[in-house]
């Protein structure tokens, strides 16, 4: 992605021209709320509209709305007095690189956002596991008593809680390095960076722009504001900040810097040495050491904010995780079915892998995001079995894989499961971890994995109606 410079914005005024780039979630929520404002609101869309939301369409249209779609407009950008765009379009795509030009104000939904939104936030950046966190923490906060809106680029945008003027005592926000790409003020009270590791390549100049763009997250924080760190990731023990910020650190091991680190099925954990509280991992429900450390973040969060020690705790017994996150699915012949379908780039897909001790079937593939693949196989080392490979990354994934450990190919799902099923053996685990987007195939992550568990349900029947009719051929009747 290219380095622009852009001047900086200003709040909109009643009668502003706004230009809303992309109709998804966040567009919708800021074209009714600019609108709501007195803004004379564009959308501009490159998708046709049959593909787009009607009821979205009809709503936008009653609130006085323009609608522009099938392709974007240079004359739409030139004459906008702002521009606001969704995070899921590449900031140099022409004509926005033309309203760069002409100096005209570009920012993202998530800044906008935050300027209409008096009430703390807590903010969660990560190559993985963002997800996951912004949910527990959610999860704990309710616990606690307290109303809370969850939600950024996981569900709901904060433009919705702006607009539905909705009043939390905490707002916890999943932050992509897309939304921290266009910010400007954007300033959280507590900002949680997880880990960083290489992803979205195919978007940024280099890895390096990549890591720059998640460090964003806490550029506008100051004195009284809170910064919590993995300090297991190379690139996050190293980074420098203002003195003024809280920053607390956790990690696997104890040292003299970090605030949490593991004890065997404990977490220690304070603000300040001297002051640790142990919580318990005998039930948590999370498998994989990388859970247990974005747990640390979110414990230090809790006692921030100033959450008694029964309630983290009971949030850490009672969390179930979310779907698609190395997701339990089903059982067949002893052969295990775990759905990772979030894991969409190679360290999150590693990491899955790691959770396991060994019998694996990796089932991988994609859209391909630039990284190497070879994570994968170091991950695997005594614990991978064979794999299949499925989408436009195939032959990339093999020629990583070539010589290393026996793989196939599959043309779809439903494909991939089944030849993993053949390659395994009573008491081994078949895993989908793609390590690559799902957009060649599929419209999102979620769908992938749906059909991952559809295709392991179909299996499942396939072999019961086999089974049937062995009994039935052998002359056995159930009674």
């Amino acid at each position: 992605m290219a380095a622009l410079t852009k001047p900086r914005t200003k709040t909109p005024d009643k009668g502003q021209r706004i230009l809303v780039v992309g109709l998804g979630t966040s567009g919708y929520w800021t074209a009714r709320y600019m609108a709501q404002k007195g803004a004379e609101v564009t959308v501009s869309d490159s998708r046709p509209l049959s593909e787009l939301d009607a009821r979205q369409i009809s709503e936008l249209k009653s609130a006085g709305v323009i609608l522009e779609t099938g392709e974007h407009g240079e004359e739409t950008f030139s004459s906008a007095d702002l521009v606001v765009v969704s995070p899921g379009v590449p900031l140099d795509m022409f004509p926005l690189t033309e309203a760069y030009k002409k100096r005209i104000p570009v920012v993202g939904e998530l800044e906008l956002a935050s300027r209409f939104i008096h009430e703390p936030i807590i903010a969660v950046t990560g190559s993985n596991g963002k997800s996951t966190v912004t949910a527990f923490l959610g999860d704990m906060l309710k616990k606690a008593g307290l109303k809370v809106f969850v939600g950024g680029n996981i569900g709901t945008p904060l433009m919705a809680y702006a607009a539905r003027m909705e009043k939390a005592d905490y707002l916890v926000a999943e932050v992509s390095s897309f939304q921290l790409d266009t910010i400007e003020t954007f300033r959280p009270y507590i900002s949680i960076i997880l880990n960083i590791s290489p992803d979205h390549l195919d978007r940024y100049r280099d890895y390096s722009a990549y890591v720059a763009s998640k460090l964003r997250i806490f550029e506008n924080q100051s004195a009284g504001d809170y910064l919590i760190l993995n300090d297991e990731d190379p690139v996050l023990s190293e980074i420098s900040f203002s003195p003024q910020l809280h920053v607390l650190r956790y990690g696997r091991e104890g040292n003299i810097r970090r605030n949490a680190h593991i004890q065997r099925k404990t977490i220690s954990c304070g603000l300040k040495r001297g002051t640790e509280a142990r919580f318990s991992l005998d039930r948590f429900s999370l498998p994989g050491v990388h859970n247990q450390e974005n747990l640390m973040a979110a414990i230090l969060t809790g006692q921030v904010l100033g959450i008694q020690t029964h309630i983290l705790q009971d949030a850490i017994d009672t969390f179930q995780g979310l779907p698609n996150r190395i997701e339990y699915v089903d059982t067949l012949h002893d052969i295990s079915f775990y759905n990772d379908s979030k894991a969409t780039n190679v360290d999150a897909a590693a990491r899955a892998i790691g959770s396991f001790d060994g019998g694996l079937i990796l089932i991988a593939g994609g859209r391909h995001k630039g990284a190497d693949y070879a994570p994968l196989i170091e991950a695997g080392r005594g614990r991978l079995k064979g794999a299949v490979f499925l989408g436009e990354a195939t032959p990339l994934l093999a020629r990583a894989f070539e010589g290393v450990l026996p793989f196939s190919s599959a043309e779809d799902m439903k494909t991939a499961v089944q030849k993993a099923f053949d390659m395994a053996s009573k008491g081994d685990t078949i895993l989908l971890a793609p390590a690559c987007s799902s957009f060649d195939m599929f419209s999102d992550y979620a769908q992938r994995g749906q059909a991952f568990k559809t295709a392991v349900r179909s299996l499942m029947e396939t072999c019961d109606e086999q089974q049937v009719n062995t009994v039935h051929e052998s002359g056995v009747v159930n009674g």
